[in-house]
């Protein structure tokens, strides 16, 4: 399910939930690339010297999950007549769950808040990327992006 917001309404939609997403899979040419990236090649990632580890499979990093908020949020809420999107920060981030390779993931979120800010709005979404099948969440975020017309 996708939400466009027009951008002076954007205020009247705190409390509305977003998404959930599509699922897109976490493949480990995904993390092998966030791994160069990141220069974060610890032997968890790795998918030899992770079957002896305490998940048995590799892992994504907790910031490639964390990363992939945005292209997952972006496919399901947009802000129509915005000009400019900057992401502004986090909030309270945990890394509940981790991503094994080969899961899939998808975004399910609420806008906790928004507010004025010179020349546009802050929004606050309370974000929660889910794994297919998990008990548990991978990550529990609340998002701070900046939306400028």
């Amino acid at each position: 399910m996708s939400t466009v917001a027009p951008y002076a309404k954007l205020p009247s939609y705190v409390g509305t939930q977003i998404g959930p997403s599509e699922w897109i899979e976490v493949t480990q040419e995904r993390i092998d690339t966030f791994a160069d990236a990141a220069d974060d090649h610890q032997w968890i990632h790795d998918p030899e010297r992770a079957k002896e580890g305490p998940f048995g499979a590799p892992i994504a990093h907790g910031f490639l999950t964390l990363s992939l908020l945005i292209p997952l949020q972006t496919a399901v809420f947009d802000i129509d007549g915005a000009t400019t999107k900057v992401n502004y920060g986090l909030d309270k981030v945990r890394f509940i769950s981790p991503v094994t390779v080969g899961s899939r993931i998808r975004l399910v979120g609420t806008i906790a808040e928004v507010a004025e800010v010179p020349g546009g709005y802050q929004l606050a979404l309370d974000a929660t990327i889910e794994i297919e099948g998990g008990a548990k969440p991978a990550v529990v975020a609340r998002s701070l992006q900046r939306f400028y017309a």
